[in-house]
């Protein structure tokens, strides 16, 4: 069970979370990761673009993530789903509910990290979640290689479908945007997608349909089945900050955390990196990069040395 104070607590335990906890006991700082095991990836098997890591399943890459921060003896994970964080006296409480018959957290840290990611809507067709993570994804940059030259669907209800469509032009010029009934694909952004051989579909989606776990087309309202063999999905994304509600922190328009270049929010001693920051969705080795920026600025702080605005050493 996790000691009653920690110089850091980590919520989260992705690449971000745990790549910002590594390098913190690596600097010999007292370090806890809280951590739901509740990834928004858990569908996906394969992980791309991760230098050395190429392939590798998301899972595998956290797993690994958690046995080389508890190699250190001053580093932990605890598996809990985190309920709340309020100011207590020099630093935070952090209060979580165990997950998979692990106890609760009761703790006080003196900084904390908060990397817990997004919560993701897919678009309301019924037999999307059958096919995501094998033959629909979310990541254009992360999935579009393998999808390279194939006939592919892009789904999606928000107004940034037309930019992700000309995207995956990159990777295939058989590309099919469904809207869903959704007017989301401007006739302007529709005549520019259509000199690159994409066309919207507009009518409404009743379903995705394949056969024997492979998906082999789309299926609209009318009964039309366009064949297409894959393609991606525009989720909706929302930070998962909700236990972080009373401390005030400063936000976009969208619910991501702002923070300095070194991951500092709008309160002292509170750390944002990965999904929860801006832009929100982001590569997997992009969020684990932030993690240690986030890491080498954390260190400094405690230390009382200047670095882009925070406080220079202090006068004993």
């Amino acid at each position: 069970m996790p000691r009653e104070s920690h110089e850091v607590v980590v919520i989260g335990g992705g690449p971000a979370g745990l790549s910002t906890a590594l390098n913190l006991v690596r600097a010999r700082r007292d370090v806890l990761v809280v951590d739901s095991n509740r990834p928004r990836h858990a569908a996906t098997l394969v992980a791309r673009g991760y230098l050395t890591r190429d392939g590798i399943a998301p899972l595998e890459l956290r797993r690994i993530g958690r046995e080389e921060v508890e190699a250190y003896d001053n580093g932990e994970v605890a598996f809990a789903l985190a309920q709340s964080i309020e100011v207590s006296g020099a630093g935070f409480r952090v209060r979580a509910t165990g997950v998979r018959g692990a106890a609760d957290i009761d703790v006080v840290a003196q900084t904390v990290v908060l990397a817990t990611g997004l919560q993701e809507t897919l678009p309301a067709v019924p037999s999307i979640r059958a096919y995501y993570g094998t033959q629909l994804h979310s990541c254009v940059e992360c999935d579009g290689y393998e999808k390279a030259d194939a006939p592919l669907a892009l789904i999606g209800e928000t107004n940034d479908l037309a930019e992700r469509a000309m995207l995956l032009t990159q990777w295939t010029d058989d590309l099919i945007v469904f809207t869903n009934a959704a007017g989301t694909v401007s006739d302007d952004d529709e005549r520019v997608l259509a000199r690159l051989g994409v066309r919207v579909e507009r009518r409404a989606i009743d379903d995705v349909v394949g056969e024997r776990g492979t998906m082999t087309g789309v299926r609209l309202v009318d009964g039309t089945v366009i064949e297409r063999t894959g393609g991606f999905v525009r989720p909706l994304w929302t930070p998962s900050l909700a236990f972080v509600s009373g401390l005030d922190l400063e936000t976009d328009d969208d619910g991501y955390l702002l923070t300095d270049a070194h991951g500092r929010s709008s309160v002292p001693g509170v750390y944002a990196v990965g999904e929860t920051t801006p832009p929100g969705p982001q590569q997997l080795i992009v969020a684990a990069g932030s993690g240690a920026v986030a890491a080498a600025a954390i260190n400094r702080d405690l230390i009382g040395l200047a670095i882009d605005g925070a406080p220079g050493i202090a006068v004993l």
